[in-house]
């Protein structure tokens, strides 16, 4: 009789280390469910939402440049060591059920960018089956809507940010996207050397 006691006890105990791994590992894979491009600063604010990129940094420097056209900029298609004429980054979402999730990109200035947020454009495209479809017309940097509270609630940005594009998931699915920056044509103030800064990042929430 006490051995099966004993043996009840042991069968007991087996099974509740068991039933502690099985929700650990539960709760670890919810928290992590998502993967990014190497050690980048990916900017992650739901398990569901990844922004991955191949370049050394999630945005584009521009040192030395010369003012241009918006029919120039929209064209530019090269990147240069310290110079790159665009940025390609992919924006993932894994969704279950009928879950929707909004998500926005955003943009924010490198405290060392001496240009003006006037004196500088950029530009948006979707690059969905390489079409290079325009969503963001080129617009200067100082007349791009900033993120709020209300974005706080909906998407998980932070305030004060510079918002480039709005969209929502309802199924999982990957969108490619391209941004281009360029000095406007119309900035005069220019001297013998500037440089601008922009970082981009990902936010995203589940729709309430």
């Amino acid at each position: 009789m006490k051995e099966n006691n004993n043996s009840k006890q042991i069968l007991l105990s087996v099974l509740g280390v068991a039933i502690l791994v099985v929700a650990v590992v539960g709760v670890s894979f919810a928290a992590f469910s998502y993967s990014k491009t190497g050690e980048k600063v990916n900017t992650i604010t739901t398990g569901s939402i990844v922004m991955s990129y191949n370049e050394t940094t999630n945005g584009i420097n521009l040192v030395d440049a010369l003012p241009i056209s918006d029919a120039q900029g929209m064209a530019l298609s090269g990147n240069t060591a310290g110079h790159e004429e665009y940025f390609d980054f992919n924006v993932s979402a894994t969704i279950t059920g009928s879950t929707t999730i909004n998500y926005v990109i955003t943009a924010t200035k490198e405290a060392d960018s001496d240009i003006p947020d006037t004196g500088v454009k950029v530009y948006l495209t979707s690059m969905d089956a390489e079409a290079d479809s325009q969503i963001l017309a080129p617009t200067l940097v100082s007349d791009l809507e900033q993120t709020d509270g209300t974005d706080t609630t909906k998407t998980g940005a932070p305030a004060d940010q510079y918002k480039l594009y709005e969209d929502t998931f309802a199924a999982s699915n990957t969108r490619a996207y391209r941004l281009r920056m360029w000095i406007d044509q119309n900035y005069s103030s220019l001297g013998t050397s500037g440089t601008y800064k922009l970082r981009v990042n990902v936010y995203g929430a589940a729709a309430a």
